[in-house]
């Protein structure tokens, strides 16, 4: 089954564990709850000149699959968009 990567945390690599029953993933994470300390860009891609998609506001959620440098991979449900943010604009909830 193939879903939408801009609304569904699953990358080549990577996958919600919530979504095990409907993609094969080499890893699956279970979700961190995190919130925004301070407005935040979100990227479609870890680097900062990839695509912004969105921004989460001070105290929004952000589902956290994967922290890596310096960048939180997870999903926005607030935006219900998944993409890239900087690691250090979250707390844990």
């Amino acid at each position: 089954m193939t879903l939408d990567p801009r609304t569904n945390a699953v990358r080549r690599d990577l996958a919600d564990i919530r979504l095990a029953e409907r993609v094969f993933a080499p890893h699956y994470a279970a979700p961190r709850a995190m919130v925004a300390l301070r407005e935040v860009i979100m990227r479609a891609g870890p680097a900062h000149d990839d695509e912004v998609i969105g921004s989460l506001g001070e105290g929004d959620s952000f589902e956290t699959l994967e922290l890596a440098g310096g960048n939180a991979w997870g999903k926005a449900p607030r935006l219900d968009l998944v993409g890239y943010v900087d690691a250090d604009a979250l707390a844990n909830a």
